[in-house]
């Protein structure tokens, strides 16, 4: 079962004593054969986990940052097809590093949630989040993905009370992500002492690792994240990073990963020493 790599890696760390750093890229940003070339080059950078972003024309709950990443990615050419196979693609250099998409509900229903399933499983990827996927409404989604031995990744937020998180743990799957603060992505700065009952709180009533993105930017709030979750996901700041090497004809590639990696240590080393 594809999905049983989210579980053997946040094993693996728990035995560590250390949190994820979680890598978020959208699909075909800048383009495909960059984007290949930055999904294959994170496992080194210290990526624990790979988020690839479905591009969608409508992504309600993305900043600006990652909105932009997926205009360029669609006026690539990137397609749920695409996607698929820069998976696949990646796959066949890397059997062990998790990869989770994150996407919207639209173009998977467009594209058929069993077709969608069992090519996704094929093409080795592990878990899915769709974000505008009510728990109520999600139950032919996780059919599908459960029946192709994948993930489907439930979100929690601030708002998210005891009775609504009860619904959430429902055929949750891989970790749960945390959405540190109420907006989008990139929006806000996390205040990692706040969301630290919070994360406790999901973790019992769900039995899952918990995952905190939404306004994780620096190594100081991704080391600050990693201290009281079992995850700190970035993204805006790696697809700014993209978009800071085009606009100045540099190589993203070199750039993002040099990014991942200054993240990627803070994690890794925020509880060293008891801190």
């Amino acid at each position: 079962m594809s999905g049983g790599r989210i579980e053997a890696r946040f094993a693996d760390l728990a035995r560590e004593d250390r949190a994820a750093f979680v890598a978020y890229v959208m699909a075909g940003d800048p383009d495909a054969e960059t984007c290949l070339s930055i999904l294959e080059g994170l496992p080194d950078a210290g990526a624990d986990l790979i988020e690839l972003g479905v591009p969608f024309s409508d992504p309600m709950a993305d900043g600006p940052a990652i909105q932009r990443a997926a205009t360029r990615a669609l006026d690539g050419g990137m397609t749920v097809n695409g996607v698929l196979d820069l998976a696949r693609r990646f796959r066949t250099g890397d059997e062990a590093t998790p990869i989770v998409l994150m996407g919207y509900l639209n173009p998977l229903l467009s594209y058929g949630l069993e077709t969608f399933a069992t090519r996704a499983a094929a093409a080795g990827v592990d878990g899915v989040i769709v974000v505008d996927c009510p728990p109520e409404e999600a139950a032919p989604l996780t059919d599908a993905l459960e029946g192709a031995g994948l993930a489907l990744i439930r979100l929690a937020t601030p708002t998210t009370d005891a009775a609504r998180l009860a619904i959430v743990a429902r055929r949750a799957g891989g970790f749960v992500y945390y959405v540190s603060v109420a907006g989008v992505t990139g929006d806000k700065p996390v205040d990692a002492e706040k969301i630290a009952p919070a994360v406790a709180r999901v973790r019992q009533a769900c039995g899952l690792p918990v995952a905190v993105g939404f306004g994780v930017r620096t190594p100081d709030q991704a080391a600050a994240v990693a201290r009281v979750a079992d995850g700190a996901v970035v993204g805006s700041a790696l697809v700014d990073a993209i978009a800071e090497a085009v606009s100045q004809s540099r190589d993203p590639v070199a750039l993002v990963l040099d990014t991942a990696a200054a993240l990627a240590k803070a994690v890794q080393s925020a509880r060293a020493g008891g801190s």
